[in-house]
């Protein structure tokens, strides 16, 4: 979402890629690799064809290497993504998604989307949630309530774009909602 400078006081889209690169992701190496330490932990060893976890940032870069295969997370298939575009489109609330399933879907298919079933298909669910999901966040800060904001399910990526937004409105709100200071002690 393009926002005016005076707005951008959240995270940039990168620096939460960045972050969600931390997330353990699955790999089918293709290359036998000791264990090797890291400042976020020690991964490995790699032996082909045994699976194994390493942060995303790690399987990217082995990836664009020729040196592994990065296996998708259960939830980036075309099933699932149909499943949660129909919860989206008919149900009043978000559908349940991973955290941080805009970013980790974005590098994967990106950096690898010869590992992925049918990634054309992927990116346009992703998509098509993605605007129903805006939708919803657009529609619920319409009508703000300064006693309490629920929203579940929200990605990083879903907060991070409205907050700018939310912020500033519940500042206006608040204004608008306080008492003055005369009339809050002629009451006590």
């Amino acid at each position: 979402m393009a926002l005016p400078p005076s707005l951008r006081t959240s995270i940039t889209p990168a620096e939460l890629e960045l972050v969600a690169s931390e997330q353990l992701v699955e790999i089918s190496p293709v290359v036998s690799m000791e264990r090797t330490a890291f400042i976020s932990g020690a991964y490995g060893p790699l032996r082909p064809p045994t699976n194994c976890k390493v942060p995303l940032w790690m399987a990217s870069n082995l990836k664009l290497k020729r040196k592994c295969r990065i296996v998708p997370p259960t939830w980036l298939n075309v099933e699932f993504l149909q499943d949660r575009l129909t919860q989206e489109t008919t149900l009043p609330s978000f559908s349940e998604m991973p955290f941080r399933f805009a970013e980790i879907a974005k590098i994967l298919l990106d950096v690898a989307p010869d590992d992925l079933e049918n990634p054309e298909k992927i990116r346009t669910l992703l998509k098509d949630i993605r605007e129903a999901r805006q939708s919803k966040s657009r529609e619920g800060l319409s009508k703000l309530d300064h006693n309490e904001i629920m929203l579940p399910n929200l990605c990083a990526m879903e907060i991070n774009e409205i907050r700018p937004f939310f912020v500033r409105g519940m500042g206006v709100l608040t204004q608008l909602t306080k008492e003055p200071a005369g009339e809050q002690m002629d009451q006590t």
